[in-house]
């Protein structure tokens, strides 16, 4: 029996993906949040980042593999953000240096790619990803963000040397189990929800994880927001609080405790995003903080993604993530119309959204 997805939704949790990612650009892995204040303000729209980040260790970050290391290797530089690498060697250089208000990161752009190989396919396919990626990711001026994390480092040089793309993906290492592994789940999760099968929903997922991630620790988050949206999705009126504190509970964290707490003492999210929890990638920590914003503005997705970005930290991939929840809960008209428009790319994300949404709902 095929599912009816209810196509609102649909495209609520796609344009979530994006706007999630695009409103935290401008101070993504801010850990000061008082920086983060004298420096934007209260973030509620789009803005460019600045040239100067008070946070940034971009310059020691490995140019040749996952994590920090020497700057001496090409795979940045050469074989990925062809003519950038000049910008990973200065102090306090920001992430997405020169990106304009609206622009989207490197591992959502990647969620492009991933959504036009599904499209022309009418199909999941990992190898017509892996071709379209390498290809993305290899040709110069495909994109204006300056930097990658460790996971497509590791993807590039093993590449660099000749491995085939299925076998490209990194050991695991220190933060291979991050966030921004999960960013390009929610589409492979949606093209598969007509099925009705819970099992080949996982299996597509974990096929697509472990494309570029190799991470059992990371795999069993992935799992756990294919169970969050596959639920969502089955439920005509979803209650997402239950539904998100229930999940985190599972994984140990007591988000509703915490919520009512928080509420009852009118406390502030950076209490705990920040305070009980690390503001961090750690899947561990990130996961779980999105699973409680879900939980603490079930009804508000505007409210949620502000109190994101503001916390700092990996934002941006909390914020897609977050996003694809909230949308996929409340649907395309709970995302404020002023961040859909001032989206850059939004006539293209317009028109893949909606082939998607055509192919698979």
């Amino acid at each position: 029996m095929t599912a009816v997805i209810p196509t609102d939704r649909l495209r609520g949790a796609l344009w979530g993906l994006f706007v999630g990612d695009a409103l935290a650009m401008p101070v993504h892995w801010y850990y000061d949040v008082a920086a983060l204040q004298r420096d934007f303000g209260t973030i509620r729209d789009y803005q460019a980042p600045k040239a100067f980040h008070p946070n940034s260790i971009l310059s020691l970050a490995s140019t040749a593999r996952a994590g920090r290391g020497s700057q001496e290797g090409e795979v940045v530089g050469s074989v990925i953000l062809k003519g950038k690498k000049p910008y990973w060697g200065r102090p306090n250089t920001h992430y997405h240096q020169g990106m304009h208000p609206g622009d989207n990161t490197l591992n959502l752009l990647c969620v492009r790619v991933l959504i036009r190989a599904m499209n022309a396919a009418g199909r999941y396919d990992p190898a017509d990803f892996l071709r379209d990626y390498v290809a993305f990711m290899t040709a110069p001026d495909s994109h204006n963000d300056t930097y990658a994390e460790s996971y497509h480092r590791d993807f590039f040089a093993n590449y660099a040397r000749g491995l085939p793309s299925e076998r490209c993906a990194g050991t695991e290492g220190h933060d291979t189990a991050s966030i921004g592994g999960l960013v390009a789940l929610p589409p492979v999760i949606f093209a598969m929800l007509g099925k009705n099968d819970r099992a080949a929903v996982d299996t597509a997922l974990l096929t697509q994880l472990r494309l570029t991630h190799r991470s059992q620790k990371l795999e069993r988050y992935a799992l756990a927001l294919g169970e969050l949206l596959v639920r969502l999705f089955q439920d005509s009126t979803p209650l997402l609080r239950p539904l998100a504190c229930g999940l985190a509970e599972r994984l140990g964290f007591p988000a509703a405790a915490v919520i009512a707490q928080v509420e009852r003492e009118r406390g502030s999210d950076l209490a705990v995003i920040g305070g009980r929890l690390s503001p961090a990638c750690y899947i561990d920590q990130s996961f779980p903080a999105v699973l409680y914003l879900a939980a603490r503005y079930p009804d508000d997705l505007e409210a949620a993604l502000i109190a994101n970005t503001n916390a700092g930290g990996d934002n941006c991939h909390r914020g897609a993530v977050l996003g694809a929840i909230l949308g996929a809960a409340l649907g395309y008209g709970a995302i404020p119309k002023r961040w859909i428009d001032g989206l850059r790319a939004r006539a293209e994300l317009e028109a893949e959204i909606e082939t998607f949404i055509a192919r698979f709902a």
